[in-house]
């Protein structure tokens, strides 16, 4: 009976804000745009273009086919996922017993960070349930290596393998803990085990080649700091998500006594739970696949090589959760056993219900759906010009039809075409910082004003509008702001390239469509603002 009660209330969690109305977000809209295209035409390169793994996009794939593409219906595929997991948990724990699976169970329905990602339209709750599996199969395989637990085992890891690009450090790590249980009484197993792991690796390396070849900057837009491992627990085991985007360079960068109480409280008694669970079987080793791939992912950020978000590691997670359980289901005293318990699923269900930041109340202020709002409600005429900055026109077509508007974009794809005449993007992406610094500290770009005027200002008719469209979160450098960070060398070298590209860019054109049109409208939604200029007779 609990078991039931826990996945209701699960399923409930995650339908509740179901609908958001700021639409998808950019990595949501990209799985979306990668999904929608043919399998013969457009899904392989479109999966090419991205950094991860072709499975999510099949698996969206499945439902947009069967149930349609609105909003609703592709994050329900999430909370499927989601769901399934709190089963998935159930059956981890089990491996331990029933006490350990219900809590396994409980601790995942209330975890606010799969609560999150399961109304995402997004990898990562389907990246859990499989996860979770894996972590059940990897306790059975080291309990009893037969055939079965071994194909299982193997399948579930080449499935993680095929869905997270990162994700071979946990299954590296995974597969060396299995060898280790069983290097005495299982020679030929691990012998397989490892045959079969560098099949399946050379089978994706051309794939793996071309992701980790593709250029972006996507990646480019934090620096890390030790606290985002604080960050991690908090995530994880509080009721309070920090670093689902960024996160602040001090842990407590909010030393309320709500941060105390919500934040801190339930992630230290899951952390102190799980290093209590340490002396129990299988314990170590899984706290060590978790620890190691949290090191390899923080000698990563230290190079620059990927920002350090709690969901890059979410393959951790069914073991954290695992351990946490365990620790618990240790304690003898019944009464404190159901007290601890008590209190952490209070913390964690006061804050859902009075925070207005509770997981499922959290919207997607990026979202492209605002934009949509935006020009409808800025009223343009046919032919009127619309200027996007930061992403190109594709990322709202699912929202807006722009065929009746004249449209440009200054984006992540194109910005140094914009900039200056002598550098290309490669050089960009290369040494960006030191090949743009005198460029920022200039009063003007003439390079940037006459290519503004020769594409869109020369053109205007008299009455004719441009909207003027800004992602405020990459772009929040006023230019006295800009000015300081650039004469700076440590603040300069600290300040991600995006933030300061797209701020300079926002800033100039501006200022250079302002000196020949006249504004007349000012909204901001969300992240989104639209300044409308109208040239005037």
């Amino acid at each position: 009976m609990g078991i039931y009660l826990i996945v209701i209330a699960g399923l409930v969690l995650r339908l509740l804000f179901i609908d958001k109305p700021d639409g998808m977000w950019n990595d949501e809209y990209i799985s979306w745009m990668i999904a929608a295209q043919p399998l013969s035409n457009g899904f392989i390169e479109g999966v090419k273009s991205q950094c991860h793994m072709p499975f999510y996009y099949l698996y969206l794939k499945f439902f947009m086919t069967l149930f349609g593409q609105s909003d609703i219906l592709l994050r329900l595929t999430s909370v499927l996922a989601g769901v399934l997991s709190i089963i998935a948990m159930y059956f981890v724990g089990l491996e331990r017993d029933k006490k350990t699976g219900l809590i396994c169970a409980l601790i995942t329905a209330l975890s606010s960070f799969l609560i999150y990602y399961s109304q995402e339209v997004r990898f990562y709750s389907l990246l859990f349930l499989i996860s979770a599996i894996t972590l059940l199969y990897t306790i059975r395989v080291v309990k009893a290596p037969c055939k079965k637990n071994i194909i299982l085992y193997a399948v579930l890891n080449f499935f993680i393998l095929f869905t997270h690009t990162i994700g071979f450090v946990f299954v590296f790590l995974n597969l060396l803990y299995v060898s280790i249980c069983l290097r005495r009484q299982y020679k030929k197993v691990i012998t397989y085990l490892w045959i079969s792991i560098g099949i399946v690796a050379l089978t994706l390396t051309p794939l793996v080649l071309n992701v980790f070849g593709t250029k972006s900057f996507s990646q480019w837009w934090g620096s890390f700091s030790i606290s985002r491992i604080g960050f991690l627990m908090t995530d994880y085991f509080s009721p309070i998500l920090t670093n689902l985007t960024n996160a602040p360079d001090n842990f407590f960068y909010n030393p309320t006594l709500e941060f105390f109480i919500y934040g801190i409280i339930p992630a230290l008694i899951a952390f102190v739970f799980i290093i209590k669970a340490i002396k129990e079987k299988y314990a170590a080793g899984l706290l060590g696949i978790a620890a190691g791939t949290v090191i390899v992912l923080v000698i990563a950020a230290l190079s620059g090589k990927l920002v350090f978000l709690t969901k890059y590691s979410i393959e951790i997670y069914p073991i954290l959760i695992f351990l946490f359980a365990l620790g618990i289901a240790e304690i003898k005293n019944v009464v404190f056993r159901n007290s601890i318990i008590s209190i952490y699923c209070i913390i964690c269900i006061v804050y859902m219900i009075r925070s207005p930041y509770a997981a499922f109340k959290l919207r997607r202020p990026e979202g492209h759906k605002i934009v949509a709002q935006l020009i409808e409600n800025a009223q343009l005429n046919e032919g009127d010009i619309i200027l996007l900055e930061y992403y190109p026109k594709e990322r709202f077509e699912k929202y807006i039809d722009f065929s009746k508007y004249n449209v440009f974009s200054i984006n992540k794809g194109n910005f140094p075409d914009f900039i200056s005449s002598d550098t290309s993007y490669s050089e960009v992406f290369k040494n960006g910082k030191q090949l743009y610094r005198s460029i920022f500290l200039e009063n003007e770009n003439k390079f940037l004003e006459n290519t503004l005027n020769e594409s869109i200002i020369s053109k205007l008719k008299p009455n004719q509008n441009i909207a003027m469209v800004t992602l405020n979160s990459v772009s929040f450098y006023d230019p006295e702001d800009l000015s300081k960070i650039v004469k700076d060398d440590r603040l300069y070298e600290k300040e991600p390239l995006l933030f300061l590209v797209f701020s300079y860019i926002k800033n100039h054109t501006f200022s250079d469509i302002a000196k020949s049109v006249q504004i007349t409208r000012l909204e901001r939604q969300g992240s989104w603002s639209l300044i409308k200029f109208t040239k005037l007779n």
